[in-house]
């Protein structure tokens, strides 16, 4: 399969190119050709199978044959090596819980499909490569935590300084080898430009291989639409046609994998993209202009983005208009109260403790459930990565896993910088 532009459909790239680079060159996201539609044996089948499977299934019309199917086969069942279950919040809302990983986040998902897919392919003109990726949370460890050790590999990450949880923090400043983080001096807006600014420098793309491990990255969205489809595996046939899946949305790429299972045929009714004061989509969604906007810090503070990346995608799915959005997506924007109060309502309700991000998601589907439909949330953090929010508002104490300890206990590495991507060149392999 071949991969376009958002920018220009005539700007393709095969797959190898298309993961590596990151970014068209033309500055557009690169997008498959086509989007197949699975056959009804797939959905009829769907019950018990396992998260490979369905991965293996979804995921070779993209990958295979530039990646021999066996191969692909073995890379998929190793990344999707953790369980990715559905749990019952109350009679109508359920969540899908996207923190069983190595990072106890959603992005485990993507990001170790990536590191393997990107491994395959680190032969690229014997250079070593370089994976850059801007962090407004839990990017940055599972990024790193994906990569880390693999052969001729190096990942920078960049993060704003004081604007991501301290947990979230050391589970990428603690890790060396070949993980070196960046401090920036600014916003999560200021890191995802200055990563976008170094693809397009022509001079330093010369002299090294650069890509990106962000939601920008195909190889790093298109796993994600595997556990949409695994969360139906788990909930009754009788329930899919009236079922609203509900995400919380910061740079939109959980989303586009969202419905790019959706394309594929995921039998569901709608999505609700939940977001929380950065409501640049929700106003799009309402108005049909698109404003991007400062990013503006919040409690659920992995979904600060005010110009989301992956809003060209989700246009493209759609033809570009709002409108055949609109019959598919809609959008509810939270404020920090409305967070509080909804993860110190879910807990005292039914004993169940969302992270800020799924609270948004709660929130969205409580408000927006019509008659007749049930909700699925995706909660894509542990709580504990936010304790101090979530004990707050919960009321109780939260258990922080071992995992996470273990992280905690570890010694900060970072290089502090401002916000020009020039500071991070004398890094580069």
């Amino acid at each position: 399969m071949k991969y376009y532009s958002t920018n220009n459909r005539n700007e393709t790239a095969d797959l190898k190119t298309a993961v590596l680079k990151g970014l068209a060159p033309d500055k557009g996201l690169y997008m498959p050709e086509s989007i197949p539609v699975l056959p009804q044996t797939f959905w009829d089948s769907l019950p018990g199978k396992s998260m490979a499977e369905i991965g293996f299934e979804m995921l070779k019309h993209f990958f295979c044959p530039d990646i021999p199917e066996d191969r692909f086969k073995a890379m998929v069942a190793d990344a999707f090596n953790f369980p990715v279950p559905v749990v019952k919040v109350n009679d109508r809302i359920s969540t899908l819980e996207l923190f069983h990983g190595p990072t106890l986040a959603f992005k485990d998902v993507g990001a170790r499909f990536l590191a393997r897919v990107m491994s395959y392919f680190a032969d690229f003109g014997g250079k070593p490569i370089n994976v850059l990726a801007a962090t407004s949370g839990d990017t940055g460890s599972a990024v790193a935590n994906g990569f880390l050790g693999v052969a001729n590999v190096y990942v920078h990450i960049l993060y704003p300084k004081g604007l991501v949880s301290r947990l979230q923090e050391l589970q990428f400043t603690t890790l060396g080898q070949n993980i070196t983080a960046y401090e920036v001096s600014g916003v999560f807006d200021d890191c995802q430009r200055m990563v976008k600014e170094a693809f397009m420098d022509k001079e330093l793309n010369k002299e090294k291989v650069l890509t990106s491990a962000n939601s920008i990255n195909l190889a790093r969205f298109l796993p994600q639409s595997v556990y949409y489809v695994h969360a139906l595996s788990q909930i009754p046939k009788e329930e899919w046609k009236n079922l609203v899946v509900c995400v919380p949305s910061g740079n939109f790429g959980d989303i586009t994998a969202g419905l790019v299972a959706y394309k594929m045929g995921m039998p569901v009714k709608r999505f609700i993209a939940a977001v929380n004061a950065n409501r640049v989509f929700t106003d799009y969604i309402e108005t049909g202009d698109y404003k991007p906007q400062p990013s503006k810090h919040t409690l659920a503070n992995a979904m600060d983005v005010g110009d989301p990346s992956n809003f060209a995608r989700v246009s493209e799915l759609f033809g570009g208009s709002v409108e055949e959005m609109r019959k598919v997506v809609s959008s509810k924007s939270y404020s920090d109260e409305q967070i509080g109060k909804t993860i110190a309502k879910v807990a005292k309700e039914t004993g169940y403790i969302c992270d800020p991000h799924g609270a948004v998601g709660y929130a969205a589907l409580e408000d927006g459930l019509q008659a007749g439909e049930k909700g699925l949330f995706l909660e894509t953090a542990h709580p504990a990565k936010f304790v101090e929010t979530t004990e707050k508002y919960a009321g109780r104490k939260v258990e922080i896993p071992a995992r996470l300890q273990k992280f905690a206990e570890g010694t900060k590495q970072s290089i502090g910088v401002s916000a020009d991507y020039r500071n991070i060149v004398g890094s580069l392999r």
